[in-house]
């Protein structure tokens, strides 16, 4: 249940997240159980060439009365949870979409009553997985596992659209002896970083390391680490304007936003335990650095409960809308202001309790400093 003395509030009590008790009973799947993780996963786009392949779903929709005039791409993205609107566009530039059985390659075309429409999903195209000689800043490193010092715009792994330049060929490229539980595109990981957060992560280089990790980064997910054990992260962010309140927590329902299919959301009425501690180190009139703990591990958990508590993450381009006074200085930092700062862990072979420190990087001081010119 949100504490009122501690939890920030909202202007408008309608606006505020619906909140709960406890919830925690439902696991996040193995590709979310990371305290800040990549974009929610979504069908592999397809690739030149891919239009002949045996489709792997087909959706048959039928435009009734109150669609007539509203542009395909859009409509078909509102209906089929599973597809972006970007995602249709591509579909429909590489032949997959029928209108009465007839291929129509414009995104744009507008529909009428009465038509039947069939968008379908090819096969993706396999991807080889390569190693890369790509610069990485190693904080530790033995037989079973990997920390490093992620930069802000390196994917975490392979996936349609980054087959190469990501952190799992750089890894390849350093080591030769990561764990296959993974898979062949994630050898090792057990959690991630969006492209454009930075800092610690940690990869299992041993069978035995993964298989820890892995259910030590589920008990995180679902809340069930006790102080001093288990998964502990510390972030660093920029938030624009500052929380209401200097420190606080933020105790939510948690699960996909109910129209942007692509983004999450603590303004749901049921779903998953999210839980976010935070406190403010520096503020100025319109922005303020905020570190952050989480006491769940959900995807985009910060920057969804910094956004929708009304102190989104600065240069947030899913779920921030930036001051203007401030465009130009996340314009210039290019991605969200949020730094995985500390990571904590028991070692998971030899049980010993080791922490790992990231500086903030060059960016993220730049952009600070900016704004304390700027007098914001």
């Amino acid at each position: 249940m949100t504490d009122a003395r501690t939890d920030d509030r909202l202007d408008d009590a309608a606006d505020e997240p619906a909140v709960l008790a406890a919830d925690a009973a439902a696991e996040e799947p193995v590709d979310d159980l990371d305290d800040e993780p990549g974009e929610p996963d979504a069908p592999d786009a397809p690739s030149a060439g891919m239009a002949s392949a045996p489709p792997v779903a087909r959706h048959a929709l039928s435009v009734g009365t109150a669609d007539h005039g509203e542009r395909v791409d859009g409509w078909i993205a509102g209906r089929v949870p599973a597809l972006s609107r970007a995602l249709v566009q591509r579909l429909i530039e590489h032949g997959e979409l029928t209108i009465n059985g007839a291929v129509v390659t414009k995104a744009g075309r507008r529909l009428k009553v009465g038509e039947s429409v069939v968008i379908a999903i090819p096969a993706p195209e396999p991807i080889e997985v390569i190693a890369e000689a790509i610069p990485l800043v190693v904080l530790f490193e033995d037989r079973d596992l990997i920390v490093v010092d992620k930069p802000a715009g390196l994917v975490v792994h392979p996936a349609a659209g980054h087959p190469r330049g990501t952190l799992v060929n750089a890894l390849l490229h350093h080591c030769t002896d990561l764990s296959g539980i993974g898979g062949a595109l994630r050898p090792g990981i057990v959690h991630r970083l969006d492209k454009d957060t930075s800092g610690v992560m940690v990869v299992a280089k041993s069978d035995r390391a993964h298989a820890a990790l892995t259910a030590a980064f589920a008990a995180k997910s679902r809340g069930e680490t006790a102080p001093g054990t288990g998964i502990a992260r510390e972030y660093v962010a920029i938030a624009a304007p500052p929380p209401r309140l200097a420190r606080g927590t933020l105790r939510t329902y948690y699960g996909r936003h109910p129209t942007h299919r692509r983004q999450f959301s603590s303004r749901v009425v049921t779903g998953k335990l999210a839980v976010t501690h935070y406190q403010t180190t520096e503020s100025l009139g319109h922005a303020a650095t905020v570190r952050l703990q989480l006491e769940t591990g959900r995807t985009h958990q910060i920057r969804v409960h910094a956004a929708d508590h009304g102190w989104p993450l600065l240069g947030d381009p899913l779920y921030g809308k930036t001051p203007r006074p401030l465009a130009p200085i996340a314009t210039a930092l290019g991605r969200q202001a949020l730094h995985a700062a500390m990571l904590e862990l028991d070692h998971p072979v030899t049980g010993a309790r080791m922490r790992f420190e990231s500086p903030i990087p060059a960016d993220f001081a730049a952009a600070w400093a900016a704004l304390v010119a700027l007098g914001a």
